[in-house]
């Protein structure tokens, strides 16, 4: 009889794969996939259009036409290079919208569903070039299925508690998953490191987009100077690297993703 231990790791084992090409940056590694891509955004089209409604009936939907109309802009020239990362990626469902909030804010849900609040462009005061780093990242975070990797982690623990409580005779099963997909999908509380592997990728689409890669550390200065005085960061960027060390990480990339953005204004 396996062990509840060796049960999990063959589970885990059989479930591991990567999403994407590793692309210039070499963003590749084996991940965790035990939920199905289809599953997940069929979850994510449904919270989308949840958000939006929610967003709509508040008067909060696109109230903006020419911000919307500048970060629609951005993501239809870094949409194309996602193909570097992932073939099916060009053709999936994207779709842009923004929302009116002051918080500093935005994501990229499973399947390509982007929404931006307005407060992270107005009060940074953004450049195109800054809201495509934004985006890249974003985007990025889908690109490699982050969201369905961290579900998969919480189904596989889960399903580690349930075999051992039952084993143990203290009955139950596993716990519903609910909680971990809304983390993934809509709280956009990654783990560390996929921010530092959304930034690689990130930064390599937005200049293979022909958005200048510099622009990366400008937007993480404005990031650092208007959370580091302001009652602290915001809960979407309680998990990720510190501004300081995302500076010192992007200008690392430089030399490798500036070749790309010269190619692409050729």
């Amino acid at each position: 009889m396996l062990t509840p231990v060796v049960m999990v790791l063959t589970l885990a084992f059989a479930g591991c794969s990567s999403t994407t090409e590793s692309g210039a940056v070499g963003a590749s590694r084996s991940q965790l996939l035990l939920v199905s891509s289809a599953e997940l955004n069929a979850m994510a089209e449904q919270a989308y259009a949840k958000l939006k409604a929610d967003a709509s009936a508040k008067g909060a939907l696109n109230t903006d036409a020419a911000m919307l109309a500048r970060v629609r802009a951005v993501a239809a020239r870094i949409q194309p290079q996602t193909a570097v990362f992932r073939g099916d990626a060009p053709g999936w469902k994207w779709e842009v919208n923004i929302i009116e909030s002051e918080q500093l804010n935005a994501f990229c849900m499973p399947g390509g569903k982007i929404m931006f609040n307005t407060g992270l462009v107005r009060k940074l005061n953004l450049s195109d070039e800054e809201i495509a780093v934004v985006m890249g990242h974003e985007i990025a975070h889908a690109l490699r299925e982050h969201s369905r990797e961290q579900v998969s982690q919480a189904t596989a623990a889960q399903t580690a508690i349930g075999i051992g409580t039952q084993l143990l005779g203290l009955g139950g099963g596993a716990s519903q998953i609910t909680g971990a997909a809304y983390e993934a999908l809509v709280a956009s509380r990654f783990s560390r490191a996929h921010e530092t592997e959304a930034d690689r990728i990130g930064l390599e689409l937005m200049a293979r987009a022909g958005y200048n890669p510099q622009a990366g550390v400008s937007l993480w200065q404005k990031m650092g100077s208007a959370t580091g005085s302001g009652g602290g960061r915001p809960d979407f960027l309680s998990t990720h690297p510190s501004d300081s060390n995302r500076v010192q990480q992007i200008q690392a990339l430089l030399p490798t993703v500036t070749p790309l953005y010269q190619a692409a204004r050729r």
